[in-house]
C-alpha cells in the first residue's frame, strides 16, 4: 500500500479549505435569510434598521439612500425564535400565497410542455439530418444565445398581435417553445449510438417505438437536468411578468418580493424562505440526475 506524499496531503488540505470558503460564501446569504425569518420584527429592526432607516424621499419623490456608516449586526442565530412572520404570511396575508400559486401556475406547465415539445424536436433533429434541419438547428442555437431581454420586445409585439397580452398565455407560449431544452436534448440524443437504433429497426421497431422505448429512457438524466434548470429559470423570472402582465394580481411571487416595503422586512425574509423551498427540494431530489445529465459521455448503460 503506497503512502501519500506530504506534498499531496498539503495540497488536498489547501484545496479543501479554499472550497470550504467558497461554499460558505455562496451559502451564507441563504442561511442568513432563513435564520432571520425566525426573528421578531423588533430584533430585525434592531439589527438591520440602520440600513432601511437610511432611505429618504428626494425632491422628485424618489427613494434615495446614503452610505451606511454604522456597522450592521449580521446574526445567524436569533435571540428568540419567533414564528409570527410565518403566521402572518400563511394565515393573515393571503396575497402572499396567491402570488406563490401564481408562480406555480406559470412555471409547472412551462416545464412540462417545454420538455414534451423539446423531446419531439430533438428526436427530429437527431433522426432526420439534412441541410435544412441543420440550418434550423443553428437558428435555435443563435436564438438561445440571445439574452431574453432582446426577445422581450418581439414577444410583446407577437402577444399583442395574438390578443393574449395581459394574459398568462403571453408568458406560457414563449416558455413552451424556448430553444434551450431543444438544444440540450438534441446534443444528448445525438450521443446515443446509431448501432442501437439500427438494431431496434432490424427487430421491427417503428419510429414511435424507437422514440418512446429507446431514446426517452436513455435521456432520463438529460430530461431531469432540463426540468431542474428550466424550473429554476422561470421560477425566478421578473422581467417577463412585469412587461407582459399589467394586472399585478397575476404576477408571480418573484415580482412581488421586490415590492415589499421597508416596514415589512421580516415578512420579506419569511416569504423569501418559503419561495426558496421548492427550488431547494427539487435540486436536492434531482441532484444525481442533474450531474448525470450534464456529465453524460455517450455511454449506454445496461
Amino acid at each position: 500500500m503506497k503512502r501519500r506524499k506530504p506534498k499531496h496531503i498539503v495540497k488536498k488540505i489547501v484545496l479543501t479549505f479554499v472550497a470550504a470558503i467558497f461554499a460558505t460564501s455562496f451559502l451564507l446569504p441563504t442561511i442568513l435569510t432563513m435564520a432571520n425569518s425566525f426573528m421578531s420584527a423588533a430584533e430585525i429592526n434592531t439589527n438591520y434598521g440602520v440600513i432601511f432607516n437610511q432611505y429618504k424621499e428626494t425632491q422628485y419623490g424618489e427613494k434615495d439612500t446614503d452610505y451606511v456608516a454604522e456597522r450592521v449586526n449580521l446574526k445567524l442565530i436569533p435571540d428568540m425564535v419567533d414564528f409570527s412572520q410565518y403566521t402572518t404570511v400563511l394565515l393573515k396575508s393571503p396575497e402572499y400565497l396567491l402570488k406563490f400559486w401564481n408562480s406555480v401556475i406559470l412555471v409547472v406547465p412551462i416545464v412540462i410542455f417545454q420538455i414534451v415539445i423539446a423531446l419531439g424536436a430533438a428526436y427530429s433533429f437527431t433522426r432526420f439530418r439534412g441541410r435544412l434541419k441543420e440550418m434550423i438547428f443553428f437558428l435555435y442555437v443563435a436564438l438561445m444565445l440571445m439574452p431574453f431581454q432582446v426577445t422581450l420586445v418581439p414577444n410583446y409585439l407577437v402577444a399583442d398581435w395574438l390578443h393574449i397580452l395581459d394574459t398568462r398565455w403571453s408568458i406560457l407560449l414563449p416558455g413552451f417553445f424556448a430553444p434551450f431544452s431543444v438544444y440540450l436534448l438534441t446534443k444528448f440524443m445525438r450521443r446515443i449510438p446509431a448501432s442501437l437504433i439500427e438494431a431496434a429497426m432490424l427487430d421491427g421497431a417503428n419510429e414511435w417505438q424507437i422514440f418512446t422505448q429507446i431514446c426517452i429512457p436513455l435521456c432520463k438524466g438529460a430530461i431531469a437536468s432540463v426540468a431542474i434548470l428550466v424550473f429554476i429559470d422561470y421560477w425566478n423570472m421578473v422581467e417577463q411578468p412585469i412587461i407582459l402582465l399589467s394586472d399585478s394580481d397575476m404576477h408571480p411571487l418573484s415580482v412581488f418580493l421586490s415590492k415589499i416595503n421597508t416596514g415589512e422586512v421580516g415578512l420579506a425574509f419569511a416569504v423569501a424562505t418559503i419561495y426558496m423551498v421548492p427550488t431547494i427540494l427539487i435540486f436536492l431530489y434531482g441532484e444525481e440526475y442533474l450531474v448525470d445529465g450534464i456529465s453524460y459521455s455517450g455511454s449506454v448503460k445496461g
